[in-house]
């Protein structure tokens, strides 16, 4: 399998000539999306969920089609039917040759002045890699790659290093990160690489790994 980092919080995985994206928001390339076979989106904010860039995919290719939670599914499913399939907690389904377990059901707390909103996260093929979206969700069975949020409105570096060694993957992947500088860098990787229990790697925008 194949992991190609795309900006912020947003991945492209390829298997056996299939290609699935995860989360193509506002923050990654206008094109992200673009040659999908499979879309998965894990929750309505901006940073995550972009109608545009999905319209952009869905009109350049009429097999692609999207799996993502209701709150994302009703703003979209109109205007592409038959194309926009609704999930949550539990269920399970296959998309582009990718078997997909999906966990989770909120957001996590940013005030707690503030609503909490849905959220889900993407288990592929049976564990091999976790996107949790925006919480800190997890499974109910071993991750291979654990695709870590590294930096948001809701969360803190103490929690990150939690969440590293309660889901303890053999490796993780730094995303959600656009928000951090240049200067930020250095002290997230070495802070989360001494404390978190795996290997934790970061790819810069259209870098790639194999897993």
């Amino acid at each position: 399998m194949k992991l190609t980092k795309k900006i912020h919080a947003c991945v492209r995985l390829e298997k056996d000539g299939r290609t699935l994206v995860i989360d193509p928001g506002g923050f990654c390339e206008e094109d992200a999306a673009v040659g999908a076979e499979a879309i998965l989106v894990t929750h309505e904010h901006p940073d995550h969920f972009d109608e545009t860039r999905l319209r952009v995919a869905l009109e350049a290719d009429p097999a692609t089609e999207i799996w993502t939670l209701k709150s994302v599914a009703d703003k979209i499913s109109t205007a592409f039917p038959g194309r926009v399939h609704t999930v949550g907690h539990g269920d399970t389904f296959e998309a582009a040759g990718f078997d997909i377990q999906v966990h989770g059901e909120l957001h996590a707390v940013i005030h707690p002045d503030i609503p909490r909103i849905t959220n889900v996260g993407y288990l592929i093929d049976h564990g091999r890699v976790f996107h949790p979206g925006d919480a800190f969700t997890v499974p109910d069975q071993p991750v291979e790659t654990l695709l870590v949020p590294v930096m948001a409105p809701w969360n803190k570096i103490a929690e990150v290093i939690d969440y590293l060694r309660e889901v303890g993957p053999q490796r993780a992947y730094d995303i959600h990160d656009a928000l951090l500088t240049d200067l930020a860098w250095p002290i997230y990787d070495g802070q989360i690489a001494a404390l978190g229990g795996t290997d934790n790697l970061r790819l810069t925008p259209e870098e790639c790994a194999t897993l």
